[in-house]
C-alpha cells in the first residue's frame, strides 16, 4: 500500500500537480511507501527532520545519533509546533501501488503522472502516539538548523522536510 497524507478530510481524486521546487518538471501525484509514511505524521507546513542508520552508517554516527537510545530511527520537530502536532490530526490515504512507480527508493517516494482515486482513508488524531507506535525517537528542540547541519555531514539517511518553515536561532 501507498500513502498520501494532508489536513484535508474529503479528497476525492487526486489530481497530478507541480510542486513549487519543480517548476520545470511534468505534474505528478506523490504517495509514500510504509516505512516512510510517520514522516507525514505531521501537520503539513511543520519543520521536520527525519534521521535513520542506514547499512552505509558509521558506529561513530550512529553513537553521535542515536547514542542514548536503541532507536534507529529518529524525527525532529521544533518546539514552536509541538502543540499543533500534539493536537492536530491527518488524513491517511491510501492508494493501489499499481498506479505509482518509484521515484526515490531511499525517501520512500512514488509518483503517477495520471489522477489517483483513493482506496480508502483514516483519520490520525493521536499524532504523537503514532509516531513512537513505529519505534520512532520523537526530539524536541528550539530550532533544527544545527542538527542540519552535523546531519548533512554524516553517514545517516535522512529527509529534511518544511525546513523552510524552520526558526534559524
Amino acid at each position: 500500500m501507498l500513502y498520501h497524507f494532508s489536513e484535508e478530510p474529503d479528497i476525492r481524486i487526486f489530481e497530478p500537480r507541480v510542486l513549487y521546487t519543480q517548476k520545470d518538471e511534468h505534474a505528478k501525484v506523490w504517495a509514500i511507501d510504509a516505512h516512510h509514511a510517520p514522516h507525514y505524521y505531521f501537520p503539513r507546513e511543520c519543520p521536520r527532520i527525519c534521521i535513520e542508520a542506514g547499512e552505509s552508517t558509521t558506529e561513530d554516527d550512529v553513537n553521535i545519533f542515536f547514542g542514548m537510545s536503541r532507536v534507529r530511527r529518529m524525527i525532529a520537530i521544533e518546539a514552536g509546533w509541538y502543540e499543533r502536532v500534539r493536537t492536530g490530526c491527518v488524513y491517511r490515504y491510501h492508494s493501489d501501488p499499481a498506479a505509482f512507480q518509484l521515484f526515490d527508493a531511499n525517501a520512500g517516494y512514488y509518483i503517477a503522472t495520471k489522477s489517483v482515486a483513493p482506496i480508502q482513508v483514516d483519520r490520525m488524531d493521536d499524532l504523537i502516539t503514532s509516531i513512537l507506535q513505529e519505534d520512532i525517537e520523537l526530539r524536541v528542540t528550539l530550532s533544527l538548523m544545527p542538527m542540519k547541519e552535523r546531519i548533512l555531514s554524516s553517514t545517516v539517511n535522512f529527509s529534511m522536510i518544511r525546513l523552510r518553515n524552520a526558526v534559524d536561532r
